[in-house]
């Protein structure tokens, strides 16, 4: 696990960033020193109930993160109106998401809620560890979906850890719980991995390319001085909360070119990122101000057409975590405009 754990650290963290292209492979990290960084990754087993999760064996099991609203909420719908799938549904807020899934008529016997702090490393282990203690049989799919927006902040906020909330949250604990699953998960045929990425990582699109401030990771100063409180920014540059934000968005789309190209021959699992489209609506955009919550939706929807409701963004995940079309490895699907009913996307051009 430690070696796996340092693959992935000195690959997917420690990068050399182009903010031309979104997807160039980390090559220039291999061999880069990660003795700054100061991420404990120990691994305590047991769960608060020894009650085991009663999985059918004809359904599949998938996690996923933040689901208690928004597109994880949609596509945890999704997938258990499927009925072949069991989704567990990990959130912060556990009693606000059994709520939610009684309001949203989620069938008993296909999901469970399980508390996941992604603010905290010592929480995602105990998940982790949790679930382990009640399941009997490895993970099919994991669909790291959860993020945290905070443009507005004049100062970042750090978790328990010392990291900046957004860089934790989005991409430092989802990048802890892919090492954590991965073992389990080269044991199942067909396996999906995916990481929700972002239209800010792309930089042949106005989102990317020219909607300010960019996405750059500099030359990682901020990393190679440890990362943690006081330092915010990963290029070590002064902070800026909407870059944080673009920032790990594009660390979450580069672990999932490494875990294509490191791990997909010998594993058999499928690494794939998406972008669902614009959910304008989203509470991701909370901490915006009023005036933009009520006309950024108009101007997505009748301008650029890039507006998707939170209920068809839901299905294009649940997509290309179930669609036999979507099984291929190292890709990055994306819905940039033009949003529709499904289907959404043809699969056969791409």
């Amino acid at each position: 696990m430690d070696s796996i754990l340092s693959i992935f650290i000195i690959l997917a963290v420690f990068v050399k960033f182009d903010s031309i292209s979104a997807y160039r492979l980390l090559n220039n990290a291999r061999g880069r020193s990660i003795s700054n960084l100061q991420m404990t990754f120990s691994f305590p087993f047991g769960a608060s109930s020894s009650k085991k999760l009663n999985i059918p064996a004809n359904k599949k099991l998938c996690v996923i993160t933040g689901t208690s609203s928004g597109l994880g909420k949609e596509t945890a719908k999704s997938l258990i109106s499927k009925g072949d799938y069991f989704v567990v549904c990990a959130c912060r807020d556990t009693d606000k998401m059994k709520k939610i899934a009684e309001s949203e008529s989620f069938d008993p016997s296909s999901y469970a809620v399980l508390e996941l702090d992604l603010a905290s490393f010592d929480s995602t282990k105990k998940f982790f560890s949790n679930l382990q203690a009640l399941k009997s049989r490895p993970v099919d799919s994991l669909v790291c979906n959860a993020a945290v927006y905070q443009p507005a902040l004049p100062t970042p906020k750090f978790t328990e850890d010392g990291f900046e909330e957004q860089l934790q949250i989005n991409h430092l604990s989802h990048f802890l719980l892919c090492s954590l699953f991965l073992p389990e998960m080269k044991k199942v045929k067909g396996a999906r991995m995916i990481i929700v990425g972002s239209i800010t990582g792309n930089s042949n699109t106005i989102g990317g390319g020219l909607v300010l401030p960019l996405a750059d990771l500099g030359d990682l100063a901020g990393l190679e001085k440890g990362g943690q409180k006081p330092i915010a920014m990963i290029d070590g540059k002064a902070f800026n909360g909407a870059k944080a934000y673009k920032d790990s968005k594009i660390c979450n789309m580069m672990t999932v070119n490494l875990l294509h190209e490191r791990f997909h021959a010998s594993t058999g699992i499928t690494f794939a990122s998406m972008y669902p489209g614009c959910i304008a609506t989203t509470n991701l955009f909370r901490e915006k101000r009023s005036w933009f919550r009520t006309l950024f939706p108009v101007f997505m929807k009748y301008v650029t057409g890039g507006f998707v409701s939170e209920a068809e963004a839901g299905q294009r995940l649940a997509q290309v975590v179930a669609a036999p079309e979507c099984a291929k490895s190292g890709v990055y699907w994306s819905w940039n405009g033009g949003a529709r009913q499904l289907p959404g996307k043809d699969f056969k051009t791409g």
